[in-house]
């Protein structure tokens, strides 16, 4: 709509702009007819006079007069905003304007807007920065300032949210000071709370009793606003400043206070403590009795259990008894028998043994007599080849010494010697073994 309303704007501007040029085109030659009429000479041919087009031009400026009074019956509420038709010749008019295209009359009626959204009434400084920041030049809101039932002086920081009722607005422009943001809220805000808070003391209000004052306050806030088409929807005592000397004096109350509530809670804590104690010495002497009763029922059972186990076990212990004994006899048999066993392997080993010294003896015997027989037969074969040949005795004698001897003397009349010796010996050996021979004296 409202590009609609700036286009017809333009068309009926651009149409009194059309009118002025055919106007001021049509004047223009007309003067330079008239400056060449005057300028003629004898002879010449005189310019044709222009007229004035009066009736394009009066035609193209009533027409343009119709988009722009259609323009101007235009009105366009912006969002958030409500609007109140003030006529020229009635005064205000009954109804709201809410946000949207209307229609009014033009050069009759105009709109007075309002700001219909939530807005804010804050003394103090918001904890909010962002939100605290003022435009240049003006400073930041102070603390309303309120006396107390004592006298004293408190500093509140307030914040009111409230908004215009949107359906009043006509009441709201023809009734209250405008604007009602400045002129009507902080008044009341104000003198609500100093007509309240004198009624309590300054501890009240600062602790024990402060959300009932708040109420009170929205209460009557809400009251005198709603009576003048103004909603309130909340009341925020955000903060409150105490008199420096009444702050310090109520910091040490509250030191001590909060002494005195530490040391209750200590002897409270103490006493717990001791009556914890007790019952845990309780707790512990019902626990030993209790296991003492426990261990008592339990030695009664296992005696009871012993008792009857008893009965089961004589029986058997009797029947492992004879066991035991029978089979210790088995035992004594079966030792007894291995003795008479090993007693007889032993006579049949000796038995054996003697049987088998004897075929030994038996066969060394026939050893030795073979042996005899065979010496006394290789003697007696030697002896005649020594007879035939006597030197060979001493061929046989020395390569029996011949590892002993390093030096043999043989006398030259003696060459007989070793031979008649030698068969000495051989005759005395047949009958008897030889002795073994004696070291050889060293040489």
């Amino acid at each position: 709509m409202l590009l609609i309303k700036y286009v017809l704007m333009a068309v009926g501007i651009a149409m009194f702009g059309s009118a002025a040029a055919v106007l001021g085109y049509d004047l223009y030659l007309m003067a330079m007819a008239r400056r060449a009429l005057a300028q003629l000479q004898p002879g010449q041919t005189a310019p044709e006079e222009r007229e004035v087009r009066w009736r394009v031009t009066l035609a193209l400026a009533l027409l343009a007069w119709a988009p722009i009074l259609l323009a101007v019956s235009l009105v366009v509420v912006p969002a958030g905003m409500g609007g109140v038709r003030v006529s020229q010749l009635s005064g205000t008019l009954p109804g709201t304007l809410y946000p949207g295209a209307h229609v009014v009359r033009p050069f009759v009626d105009r709109v007075a807007l309002f700001d219909t959204r939530d807005q804010l009434f804050t003394t103090g400084m918001l904890e909010d920065h962002a939100a605290a920041k003022t435009a240049v030049g003006t400073a930041a809101p102070e603390l309303m300032k309120v006396q107390a039932k004592e006298g004293l002086t408190l500093g509140l920081a307030i914040t009111v949210r409230y908004r215009l009722d949107s359906g009043r607005l006509d009441y709201i422009l023809n009734n209250l000071p405008q604007p009602v943001e400045k002129e009507l809220v902080p008044p009341v805000v104000a003198s609500t709370w100093r007509e309240l808070v004198p009624n309590y003391t300054v501890r009240e209000v600062f602790a024990s009793k402060r959300e009932e004052v708040r109420e009170r306050a929205a209460e009557e806030i809400t009251r005198k606003l709603g009576a003048d088409g103004i909603v309130v929807k909340e009341v925020m005592l955000r903060d409150i400043q105490l008199p420096p000397e009444y702050a310090k004096g109520l910091e040490d109350l509250l030191l001590k206070e909060q002494q005195n509530d530490r040391m209750g809670v200590e002897t409270d804590i103490q006493q717990k403590q001791v009556r914890i104690a007790e019952l845990e010495a309780e707790a512990v002497k019902a626990q030993q009795v209790k296991q003492a009763e426990g261990q008592a029922q339990v030695r009664v059972l296992q005696a009871k259990g012993e008792a009857d186990a008893m009965k089961y076990l004589l029986p058997l212990k009797k029947q492992q008894i004879e066991q035991t004994r029978l089979e210790s006899q088995a035992r004594k048999e079966a030792t007894v028998q291995g003795a008479e066993a090993n007693a007889q392997a032993k006579v049949i080993d000796s038995k054996a043994e003697m049987e088998r010294r004897k075929l030994l003896a038996e066969a060394e015997a026939e050893r030795i007599r073979l042996t005899a027989a065979a010496d006394t037969q290789r003697m007696q074969s030697e002896g005649a080849v020594l007879k035939q040949n006597p030197l060979l005795i001493n061929k046989i004698i020395a390569e029996k010494l011949s590892d002993k001897l390093q030096i043999m003397v043989v006398p030259a009349d003696g060459k007989f010697m070793f031979a008649n010796d030698l068969l000495r010996g051989l005759s005395m050996g047949s009958h008897a073994a030889p002795a073994p021979p004696d070291d050889p004296p060293n040489q």
